[in-house]
């Protein structure tokens, strides 16, 4: 089996396994490799994600940072054995769409979350529309995301939203520090629906996009959904 190893940089442990892994196992380039195999954390596997988001190798993670949602324990032998064994996910990231204050259109994926926030101190409001029907009048908060199954254990856990099954056909909606409406819980949507955001009076109240890492300020609409166009084994 051809594997292309790849591991977090700056990470001590995922170096030193990188280099006994590859002393193992040997070690292709990506664009010939059968599996790719992530040493580190969360982090790297999101990176290494969107870096062979191209790529056609399944993706094999070993936990070499904190958390490791995302990732199998790290074990130097029987690493062969594993990949075969191992139960396979189709994923696919969210597809954002940005149109910013001065009319530029902004597109990006993120595999974990995509995430609207409050720039400043004041509130964000936004409008929240399902397949262009508005079904939400008004949220004021910090901020609101929209997550992945493989997101969901990760900035919407944290932000209150549910953990929801690999497997499962369904982007969850969950707000920050939501006001108004009171208490309101958020909202689950099929994946195979578009969301929108469109943000109220967003010269005074500027809000903010991510896409997992990437940023783009002063947005004044963002469109999310699943993304067809790449899959991620």
């Amino acid at each position: 089996m051809n594997i292309s190893f790849y591991a977090a940089k700056h990470k001590p442990r995922a170096q030193q396994a990188l280099a006994e892994l590859k002393g193992l196992y040997g070690h292709v380039e990506p664009e010939a490799a059968e599996v790719i195999c992530v040493l580190g954390g969360d982090g790297t596997m999101l990176h290494a994600l969107h870096d062979f988001a191209d790529f056609q190798a399944p993706i094999f993670g070993m936990n070499l940072g904190t958390l490791g949602f995302l990732l199998n324990s790290y074990r130097r032998e029987g690493l062969l054995e594993r990949i075969e064994k191992a139960k396979r996910f189709t994923i696919h990231p969210l597809e954002m769409t940005a149109i910013d204050k001065d009319g530029k259109t902004h597109k990006m994926n993120g595999f974990n979350e995509v995430s609207v926030l409050r720039e400043t101190h004041n509130s964000a409001k936004i409008k929240i529309y399902i397949n262009d029907v508005l079904r939400l009048k008004e949220l004021v908060c910090d901020g609101v995301m929209v997550s992945t199954p493989v997101g969901s254990t990760a900035y919407n856990s944290s932000a209150g939203g549910p953990i929801l099954p690999l497997s499962a056909n369904i982007m969850p909606i969950t707000p920050i520090s939501v006001f108004r409406p009171r208490h309101w819980p958020g909202a689950l949507v099929r994946n195979d629906k578009k969301i929108r955001f469109e943000i109220i009076n967003a010269v005074e109240r500027p809000v903010s996009v991510t896409a997992d890492s990437k940023e783009v300020r002063d947005v004044r609409e963002v469109t999310i959904q699943e993304s067809q166009d790449v899959t991620k084994t």
